[in-house]
């Protein structure tokens, strides 16, 4: 049974007459007739006795009044109690990070966001895992990586190129490369998870093979040990941001070479109905991005 359906016997009970409901409701009196003649060919029963000037209910319509009107009033409020939580900002936004964007960027924007709505709460899961966002009921997921194609919606918030970077200390020691072939005489950090570096050469993305004495799993790791001045090595931007700001570490660019471009993405089942406590976040990721010069 339509509630739209009940919403009209309601009003024909309190006008008592169907011209007269149809004139409440903005709707032409055939229309009236209409479904309730399908809500009574629904229940099986007749609900009102009519004449030609008026109407009333039948005990099977008086026996469905409280119902009707219980169902609609229930579905009034549930539409004004979703209308005030789609702009209020409140309840738990379930995300998850990167490690280190998750660590550096969003722990840091989390106190001024959280005192701007108390109703807030947060449900953050930092890792470099690709994680299921439908399967873990989650309301979007940052991601740096290159995006696979999805029916999931992307929303661009910066962009974020791959950097090479080293400690001071190091570059004293071993020198600065300046050409990709310089490459090959130092020792390079790797990522597990890229063996081969991406560089654009001649407008073409390659794949360059670099060696080093430590490979590791973990993006903190890479730049630990960079700071550490154990190589050079290479990661986003937004990995190294604090660190080539404060100093130790130092962007290496090469003459031949340019950096793949990569973005931070938040990734979201879908484009409709974004809940307020997502959009908020979001915009408060793009002013602290923007802020720090990404």
């Amino acid at each position: 049974m339509l509630i739209s359906d009940l919403r009209i016997f309601l009003a024909v009970t309190s006008t008592g007459s169907l011209s007269a409901a149809a004139r409440q409701l903005d709707v032409g009196p055939m229309q009236v007739s209409r479904r309730i003649a399908a809500l009574e060919e629904e229940l099986g029963v007749r609900l009102f006795h009519r004449t030609t000037r008026s109407v009333s209910l039948t005990v099977e319509g008086e026996a469905l009044l409280p119902y009707a009107s219980t169902m609609s009033e229930a579905e009034e409020n549930a539409r004004g109690e979703l209308s005030q939580t789609s702009s209020r900002v409140s309840g738990v936004l379930r995300m998850s990070a990167p490690s280190v964007l998750g660590q550096s960027i969003v722990l840091a924007l989390l106190p001024r966001l959280l005192a701007q709505h108390p109703e807030l709460r947060i449900d953050l899961s930092v890792s470099d895992r690709i994680v299921d966002i439908v399967a873990q009921g989650l309301d979007l997921a940052l991601r740096i990586a290159p995006l696979a194609d999805s029916e999931l919606v992307a929303w661009k918030i910066a962009v974020n190129p791959r950097v090479i970077f080293a400690a001071p200390g190091y570059l004293s020691r071993h020198g600065r490369p300046s050409v990709v072939a310089d490459l090959d005489t130092h020792d390079c950090i790797v990522l597990e998870a890229i063996p081969r570096w991406p560089l654009v050469i001649d407008k073409k993305l390659q794949r360059k093979s670099v060696r080093g004495r430590l490979q590791t799993t973990s993006v903190e790791a890479v730049r630990t040990a960079a700071i550490q001045g154990l190589g050079l090595a290479m990661l986003t931007y937004v990995d190294v941001i604090q660190q080539l700001q404060d100093g130790s570490l130092v962007e290496v660019q090469l003459q031949d070479a340019s950096m793949e471009e990569l973005a931070v993405w938040a990734v979201m089942p879908s484009r409709r109905y974004i809940p307020a406590r997502v959009r908020v976040f979001l915009e408060a990721l793009e002013a602290e991005l923007a802020q720090q010069r990404i």
